[in-house]
């Protein structure tokens, strides 16, 4: 496989960035079968750095999650899916931020839950990073507390140009992956993408060091990110929801509100994926789905919420995701090691 590099200037002005998915032309072209090697920047592009810093006063919700990309891929058509492997993903510095932002989080009023009590208080932390011993270091901010957690980096933010001729921001999650929050997008998770436009025009950003199940404040362990992923093209197979694969699990996601219905979209669609895939009924498949499911749930906080529907590889025999995409993306991303 061949690898490229795509430069990001790491100095430019946050407002050069790209907020949505759709509406944005794209940076360069991607052949399938290349290696892409970039960089991301951090959820506030770079604007929240010390605990005196507040969300709200540096920057503002349309500037939020700016992506890296997108990227045209050469032969992708309406109708086709894209697959992206991560191969590596890993904070580009040794320092992360997280915040509490007034109207925003699972646990506080914003505008789609209403109350009439006053928003939290805005308050920023600081992580220090420590890439080689893979540690995430929390420091309270009301006591002198500090936890080492165990770096887990993913991407919150992978997606395509959305169906319709839409333009969404990249705050939000949908059918068109989008801001998901889910920490399975993680290194060694392919992540299946259907095509809406022309050159489906994948786009990547919101880095992670960490992020627990459902996002609960809203602001995982933001960092920015240096990346490396593998692109390959399934023509002639729609996915109508984005679906990961690592090496043990197939995982389907559904984004929208209520939470429930998140729930459904992710089931459901497992059930038709397995049905597919193995040849059953969809009321077998259905019963195989409800007692072998896991559902970790991704965000509970953006404008949809994020499901996320996972079965173990072990419990499908003679199930093979995309004729072994997954499998063939990891050995030769091996070989290129």
């Amino acid at each position: 496989m061949q690898i490229v590099r795509h430069e990001v200037d790491k100095d430019a002005d946050p407002r050069s960035l790209v907020y949505t998915f759709g509406g944005a032309e794209p940076v360069r072209t991607i052949r399938p079968g290349e290696v892409v090697s970039t960089w991301t920047a951090d959820c506030y592009g770079g604007r929240v750095r010390s605990v005196s810093d507040m969300a709200t006063q540096v920057t503002n919700t349309s500037m939020m999650n700016p992506q890296t990309g997108p990227f045209f891929i050469e032969g992708a058509e309406p109708g086709d899916t894209i697959a992206v492997h991560f191969c590596s993903i890993t904070p580009s510095v040794d320092w992360g931020v997280s915040t509490t932002v007034p109207l925003f989080g699972a646990l506080t009023t914003t505008p789609f839950t209403a109350m009439l009590h006053e928003p939290l208080a805005e308050r920023t932390w600081i992580y220090d990073l420590d890439v080689p011993q893979r540690l995430v270091r929390y420091h309270a901010l009301d006591s002198d507390v500090t936890i080492d957690l165990p770096m887990e980096p993913m991407h919150g933010t992978v997606g395509v140009a959305p169906p319709l001729g839409e333009v969404r921001s990249s705050l939000t999650p949908g059918s068109w992956g989008g801001n998901m929050d889910t920490p399975e997008m993680r290194a060694g998770t392919t992540c299946y993408l259907g095509v809406n436009v022309p050159g489906a025009l994948l786009s990547l950003g919101d880095g992670h060091a960490r992020q627990g199940e459902g996002e609960t404040c809203g602001v995982a362990v933001e960092t920015a990110m240096d990346t490396t992923f593998a692109v390959e093209l399934i023509k002639g197979t729609p996915t109508p929801w984005p679906r990961l694969e690592d090496d043990t699990h197939i995982m389907s996601t559904g984004s929208t509100r209520p939470l429930e219905d998140a729930f459904r979209i992710s089931h459901a669609d497992l059930v038709q994926w397995i049905s597919g895939g193995l040849g059953f009924s969809v009321l077998d498949a259905y019963q195989l789905v409800s007692q072998t499911a896991l559902t970790p749930v991704a965000n509970v906080c953006d404008e949809n919420y994020a499901v996320v529907g996972k079965i173990a590889k072990a419990h499908l025999p003679g199930f093979t995701a995309y004729d072994g995409v997954h499998r063939k993306l990891r050995a030769a991303v091996a070989s290129i090691d």
